[in-house]
C-alpha cells in the first residue's frame, strides 16, 4: 500500500506541474517581430551559422588594399552581373558543386577575372580536389593575392586578383595533395572566366591590335 500510495503522489505532482507549466505559456505573449529578428541574427554571428546566411567579408586588419583597376561599386555594377558582384565585390561564396568550371579539366587555356579580364590561373593548374570549387595548386606570378581573413572566428587566407582585388575565394596548405605546391586555391567559378588560348584577349589588347592595322588609320 505505501508503494502505490508514493507512486500516485509522483504522478499527482507530475499532473500538476504540467498543468502550472501550461497555464504560465497559455499567459506569455507570442514572440515579437523584432526578437525573432534578434535570434535571427544571433544566430548568425555563430560561425557555422553565419556562414550559411551571411556572405564573408575579409578584415585585413582593418587596412584597405588598393587595386590598378579602381572603380566604385556603382561602376562595377554596370559591368558585372548581380551573383558575380555578389561574389567578387562583396566577398560571397557559391553553393559548392554548382559552379561551371568545377568539374572542367581542359588541356589548355587560361582561367581569368570575371571583373577585369586578367589572367589568374592557367589550364595546367587545375587539378581535380572533389572539394566542390575549381581548385589549383598555383597561380601565373603576381596574378593572385594573398591576405589574412579572420571572419567566422578562424584564420584563413583569402586570394584576391592583384589587379581590381575581384574575391576568387582561399588558398589551403598542407592538405596531402599530390601536386607540386601541396595548395589548393578554392576558387569560385563565378570570379573566373575561361579561354582556350594561351591567354584572353582583353579590351586593352583589341585596342591595340586595332591601332596596329594599317587599314584602320585614316
Amino acid at each position: 500500500m505505501r508503494f502505490q500510495s508514493a507512486t500516485c503522489l509522483r504522478i499527482f505532482q507530475t499532473l500538476i506541474r504540467f498543468t502550472a507549466r501550461s497555464s504560465l505559456l497559455r499567459t506569455l505573449p507570442p514572440p515579437s517581430s523584432s526578437s525573432r529578428s534578434a535570434t535571427s541574427k544571433s544566430m548568425s554571428s555563430i560561425p557555422f551559422f553565419g556562414s550559411l546566411f551571411s556572405s564573408s567579408a575579409s578584415s585585413n586588419n582593418g587596412k584597405k588594399m588598393s587595386f590598378p583597376d579602381e572603380r566604385s561599386p556603382d561602376e562595377w555594377r554596370a559591368v558585372l552581373n548581380k551573383e558575380q558582384f555578389r561574389i567578387l565585390r562583396e566577398k560571397g561564396t557559391e553553393p559548392p558543386g554548382s559552379g561551371t568550371y568545377d568539374k572542367h579539366y581542359p588541356s589548355e587555356g587560361v582561367y581569368a577575372c570575371a571583373g577585369c579580364s586578367a589572367p589568374l590561373y592557367k589550364a595546367t593548374h587545375k587539378f581535380k580536389s572533389g572539394c566542390g570549387w575549381p581548385a589549383y595548386y598555383d597561380s601565373i606570378p603576381g596574378a593572385v593575392t594573398r591576405h589574412e581573413d579572420r571572419t567566422f572566428g578562424m584564420a584563413r587566407t583569402e586570394i584576391v586578383c592583384s589587379n581590381c582585388g575581384g574575391h576568387l575565394g582561399h588558398v589551403f596548405k598542407g592538405e596531402g595533395f599530390p601536386t607540386p605546391t601541396d595548395e589548393r586555391h578554392c576558387v569560385n567559378s563565378v570570379s573566373l572566366t575561361f579561354s582556350p588560348d594561351d591567354r584572353p584577349v582583353v579590351a586593352q589588347d583589341a585596342a591595340k591590335g586595332e591601332d596596329k592595322n594599317p587599314e584602320s588609320k585614316v
